[in-house]
């Protein structure tokens, strides 16, 4: 008895000449990976025999084999067992049975019938008995349909941030010939539009935003079961009343795009909002784009020039300045390409000036980075230099001090920045920006002052959620005296 499974992959290589050749290495030890890495080790065995890199030791110790007639269309085969091998699977096409395959896709969904795929076992019967070979062909049957963990394995494995959709028997009866006229097909259709909504307002929890934790949040609202409906729904067409540009799409383009838009990398919480102009507003905007900016290829090289810029910055400073406190902006780098971004829009859509308020962290980055503070004056600070323009000197520290920059876009334009004073209370600058910015727009000659002035607050998470001046500040955003026509919070 083997003590490990030496699984043979057929593969089919295409000559110079336009000939074939089929080689079968085998992936080695494959009862002992867990799926990533079986994935990881099949793709380098595939890219190995596409190259011509396979060596004798590929192919020797095979102890199972699998192999794909259904490429090429092929229902059924039996293929021939190779010498010291214990088995051979074939996988057939995965196609509609023969009877249904001249009837169209939409009745097939509306009827529930999918494609099928026939699995064949040789087997070496001096070893293998022909019980002991059903018996595993019924176990690949059941771990295919969901049982004992299968996919919610493979999920964990390839750290896929959702729960799979369970196996269950089709409960919907509608008539021949695909009529969805009947109040069967209505409660689903309810339930479809029940299950967006929820994703509207609770796909936000289940959204990618925690690098080093994938384990998979569970929302029972988002479940189709909760809805009454089922993996068989996936590919029935519902009405959604234009929902990512369509009248009416399959269930599985839905969830799609309201994953992608609800429950990415980035979350979005706002049905609790009571004006409807603005819930349309950004529901429109982000449906629209599944919350992904269009991005060609300067902006990516843009962002890769601002990703270099903040971390490099802080990688010197660790090095060069180590044990000096720099509150760094390391684990939230793309707070710098996030800015110049921002910056770069808010000049477009011709605003004149920028108000900067922040804490600790980050600050030297954004100083540098941001307002092009010239990195000479900030190593002169941590070196104890002194700025000879100060008669009397500055108590100070260099992570409390303020400056002016200027924003140039790629279109040409120009944009004021200035980043305020900031003490060591967390927050406490807030309605200093606030009240700056304000001050600016009174004195603004333009009717539409307050698109001309822009207060931006980066905040600490925790300093955000448990420091009173936030709430405060926040309280007064419209009294008719301190209103600054909006404020882009960022929490860090």
């Amino acid at each position: 008895v083997h003590d490990q499974v030496n699984l043979g992959i057929a593969i089919d290589l295409p000559n110079k000449d336009g000939s074939r050749n089929l080689v079968v290495p085998n992936i080695k030890g494959v009862n002992k990976m867990n799926f990533m890495e079986f994935l990881h080790a099949y793709a380098e065995l595939i890219d190995k025999a596409r190259s011509g890199k396979l060596q004798i030791d590929d192919y020797q110790g095979t102890t199972i084999s699998i192999t794909n007639p259904g490429t090429i269309g092929t229902v059924s085969s039996v293929p021939r067992l190779m010498q010291g091998q214990g088995a051979i699977i074939a996988t057939g096409a995965i196609d509609y049975p023969a009877e249904y395959q001249s009837m169209s896709k939409d009745i097939l969904n509306q009827l529930g019938i999918s494609k099928v795929m026939t699995v064949t076992c040789t087997y070496d019967h001096r070893v293998i008995q022909g019980a002991e070979s059903g018996s595993f062909l019924k176990k690949i049957n059941d771990l295919l349909t969901g049982q004992e963990n299968f996919y919610e394995e493979i999920f964990a494995d390839l750290e896929i941030p959702y729960e799979p959709i369970p196996y269950s028997a089709d409960t919907y009866s509608g008539p021949f010939g695909g009529n969805t006229d009947s109040l069967e097909y209505d409660k689903r259709a309810i339930g479809v539009w029940r299950l967006i909504n929820m994703y509207r307002m609770r796909g936000h929890v289940l959204a990618d935003l925690d690098p080093l934790g994938k384990e998979p949040k569970h929302v029972p609202e988002l479940d189709l079961e909760y809805y009454g409906l089922s993996l068989w729904d996936l590919d029935r067409e519902f009405y959604c009343g234009g929902f990512g540009g369509k009248e009416k799409a399959p269930l599985r383009e839905i969830i799609k795009l309201l994953r992608d838009t609800y429950c990415g990398h980035i979350g979005a919480d706002y049905m609790h909002l009571l004006d409807l102009e603005e819930r349309r507003w950004l529901r429109q905007r982000m449906e629209s784009s599944a919350n992904k900016a269009n991005l060609d290829k300067d902006d990516k090289k843009q962002i890769l020039h601002k990703l270099n810029q903040a971390m490099a910055f802080e990688e010197f400073l660790h090095k060069k300045y180590i044990g000096h406190k720099r509150f760094s902006l390391e684990g939230a780098d793309t707070l710098i390409p996030m800015i110049d971004a921002m910056l770069s829009q808010a000049a477009n859509n011709d605003v004149e000036k920028v108000f900067f308020g922040m804490a600790h962290r980050g600050r030297l980055n954004i100083l540098v980075n941001i307002l092009n503070k010239p990195y000479h004056k900030v190593f002169a600070e941590f070196e104890g230099g002194i700025d000879p323009d100060s008669i009397q000197g500055s108590g100070d520290v260099k992570y409390h001090l303020g400056t002016k920059g200027i924003h140039k876009t790629a279109e040409g334009k120009e944009l004021q920045l200035e980043l305020m004073p900031n003490p060591s209370h967390l927050e406490a600058v807030d309605p200093v920006v606030e009240g700056a910015v304000r001050a600016m727009q009174d004195h603004h000659e333009s009717e539409n002052a307050q698109q001309k002035v822009l207060p931006v607050l980066m905040h600490g998470d925790a300093a955000f959620a448990g420091q009173g001046v936030v709430p405060e500040t926040l309280n007064m955003s419209q009294l008719e005296g301190y209103k600054t026509g909006g404020t882009i919070h960022i929490i860090i």
